[in-house]
């Protein structure tokens, strides 16, 4: 922790752009139906500091493949150490449009058949290709070269993002398949 981020009152201060994810199990479908009036959960705490006041803070439009329009994906934010947290379905990797169910298909149809799947953009896969080729060498070596589905299986199991090309730390904290309700 950073000591210049502590309050007057010694509480941690996170800074403005901090940010958590938190994956609940939803519907796309009916987030996209229900808008603003999903049931979203209240997270009980902040998961940053732990505070018990955690209030709404709007709504953040995103895109996923699955619909043609953006869906109200619902923002929360801590008072005492100003992280916003913001709710997403599970199924879904943090910044990526696509399931990790396709993602996965596309590297499997890609290390299997030695051909992209030809309903995804041809681009879109690679650039997920290169990262779970760049993330397996930086953290299981090259042992695993052989066979990306299983390096891909690897990171989801150890709940990292298996095809993001940052090293920094993410949120990770995914559930492998959304809840059909």
């Amino acid at each position: 922790m950073n000591p210049t981020a502590l309050t007057n009152n010694g509480l941690y201060k996170a800074p403005k752009s901090e940010f958590m994810i938190i994956f609940v199990s939803a519907n796309l479908k009916k987030i996209l139906q229900l808008k603003e009036k999903f049931p979203w959960p209240r997270p009980k705490i902040c998961p940053n500091c732990k505070s018990h006041k955690v209030w709404g803070h709007g709504f953040l439009l995103a895109y996923f493949d699955e619909s043609n329009s953006g869906i109200l994906i619902r923002r929360y934010r801590c008072p005492d150490c100003s992280t916003v947290i913001r709710m997403r379905p599970a199924g879904y990797l943090a910044r990526f449009q696509a399931s990790i169910k396709t993602i996965r298909s596309s590297i499997a149809s890609k290390v299997i058949k030695q051909r992209w799947l030809p309903v995804l953009n041809r681009t879109r896969q690679q650039h997920w290709f290169r990262g779970l080729v760049r993330r397996a060498k930086a953290f299981l070596g090259d042992t695993w070269k052989e066979n990306m589905v299983k390096a891909f299986d690897h990171f989801v199991t150890h709940k990292m993002n298996p095809v993001t090309r940052s090293f920094k730390p993410e949120p990770c904290s995914f559930q492998m398949e959304p809840t059909e309700e």
